[in-house]
C-alpha cells in the first residue's frame, strides 16, 4: 500500500516550520544541519510541483491566451 503524498500546502507548512526552527537558533549544529537538508529537499520538491503546475497551465492556456481542452490522463501518461 502506497503512503499518501503530502500536498503542496502541507509541504510548504513543513518548510516554514523548519525555517522557524533554524531562525530561532536553539538547535544543535547537527540538528541544524539535518533540518537544513530537510528544508533543501522540501524546497526542491515544492519547486518541482510548481514547475509541473506551470507546465499544465501553459497547456491549458495556449500562448495566444485561448483555452484549450486538457486531458488529465493524457498529460500524466506522457510523463
Amino acid at each position: 500500500m502506497t503512503a499518501k503524498q503530502p500536498t503542496f500546502e502541507e509541504q510548504l507548512n513543513q518548510l516554514e516550520q523548519i525555517v522557524t526552527q533554524l531562525e530561532a537558533g536553539d538547535l544543535t549544529l547537527d540538528d541544524s544541519l539535518t533540518k537544513f537538508k530537510q528544508g533543501v529537499t522540501l524546497s526542491k520538491e515544492l519547486q518541482h510541483k510548481l514547475a509541473d503546475a506551470e507546465q499544465m497551465m501553459t497547456q491549458i492556456i495556449g500562448p495566444d491566451g485561448n483555452e484549450t481542452d486538457y486531458q488529465r490522463d493524457t498529460y500524466h501518461d506522457a510523463k
